[in-house]
């Protein structure tokens, strides 16, 4: 019996999560360091998720992916992210540029780019730009109407596997005037004339991803480059975001564990005034709090994961699962530095790793102010209509 709840897992997942836990541990692990203090992107792990097939975990059979279920997702995310939150944040980036393709793509679109998916391939979400961050609708990316496709111009930032991916799907306005409903996403290649990228993100944290702007200069692309409806781009963000969501709670699991793990470990090693430090009510009581936190943090995570797999809405469940885990994680890291002292505030201990690793959970893919706000809109409707 261990102190933290445990999923319970269908054979699938479990035989996923113990792959995962065998390469995270064999090959990630040993690496987190070197990748942190370089900053270097780790092309040999690419090579690790295509030979286990983690590189197609949302690429459907059909298109020669694992189709792996979301709670089956989230085991391995978690995993991975324990053992490396670079390589776990660039594995759950991998699988959020399926989805767009997996919720809107046409059958010709989803063989083009999710098959190359499996093979390695990157695809990025370009979403974000200077002042339109948690306002995605105040993007000024424009595409417009030339013949029979579209030109495409502005600036993207924050894109995960920048520089990276071979194929970006950005969101950009087709009508300006119709604001929110006037967004539309297109997918693009990264070899395009007009597109440049100039700038890697020199980040605090998981300095093992690529982060990258994007420049569009006039990008011509066809009609058939348009992923959904014209004009219901903002509504696909939307959409993919909140499965993002729960992925970026698996990646404060796995955060979160390994700090946990690190803090209990050096609590009952570490002796000081002659008994171990766990048995100081001060760092005993904050571990047992953590251990409840992680607990709550872990079912809220995998019942979102389950209601997505069973093709409810996830927006809610999402959102809280992204908000209280992104935060368990907060404190997790926190504690263990507070537990290792100064060696928890100096290089390489990888409690310090781990606490600049943890913050940016807290500000992608919505931030905790943007989950709250989502949350506290459905309560005043609910409370309404009650």
């Amino acid at each position: 019996m261990t102190v933290l709840w445990e999923p319970t897992l269908d054979a699938e997942a479990a035989r996923w999560r113990d792959v995962a836990r065998k390469v995270a541990t064999e090959r990630f692990a040993p690496l987190a360091e070197e990748l942190d203090r370089e900053q270097r992107y780790p092309t040999e792990h690419i090579t690790t998720f295509v030979e286990t097939g983690l590189s197609g975990m949302l690429v459907p059979a059909e298109y020669g992916g694992a189709g792996l279920s979301m709670t089956a997702i989230c085991a391995v995310v978690e995993e991975v992210s324990a053992a490396c939150a670079s390589t776990g944040a660039i594995l759950a980036a991998h699988a959020l540029g399926a989805v767009p393709l997996r919720l809107a793509g046409t059958e010709a679109q989803r063989r083009d780019v999710l098959g190359p998916l499996r093979g390695g391939e990157a695809i990025s979400f370009a979403l974000t730009e200077e002042g339109a961050g948690s306002d995605a609708a105040a993007l000024k990316a424009r595409a417009e109407a030339d013949g029979d496709g579209y030109r495409l111009s502005g600036e993207k930032i924050y894109i995960g596997n920048g520089s990276i991916s071979t194929r970006y799907v950005v969101f950009a306005k087709t009508d300006p005037a119709a604001g929110a409903r006037g967004i539309t996403a297109f997918l693009v290649s990264a070899d395009a004339p007009g597109v440049t990228i100039d700038r890697v993100e020199d980040k605090m944290g998981i300095r093992g991803t690529r982060t990258s702007n994007l420049k569009l200069d006039n990008v011509r692309v066809e009609a058939d480059a348009v992923l959904g409806e014209v004009g219901r781009g903002l509504k696909l963000a939307l959409r993919t975001l909140d499965l993002g969501r729960i992925s970026v709670a698996a990646q404060g699991l796995g955060i979160a564990y390994a700090a946990y793990r690190l803090a209990a470990a050096e609590a009952t090693r570490r002796h000081p005034f002659g008994k171990p430090l766990i048995e100081n009510q001060g760092i005993g009581f904050r571990l047992a709090d953590l251990a409840v936190d992680l607990s709550a943090a872990r079912m809220l995570t995998y019942e979102a994961a389950r209601a997505y797999d069973a093709g409810q809405p996830v927006s809610l469940p999402g959102a809280m699962a992204k908000l209280h885990t992104s935060e368990v994680a907060h404190r997790a890291v926190d504690l263990a530095v507070q537990v290792f002292g100064g060696d928890g505030f100096c290089k390489p201990c990888p409690a310090e790793r781990l606490y600049r690793d943890q913050r940016v959970l807290e500000i992608y893919e919505g931030s905790s102010e943007i989950q709250r706000l989502v949350l506290g809109r459905a309560i005043a409707a609910e409370a309404a209509e009650a």
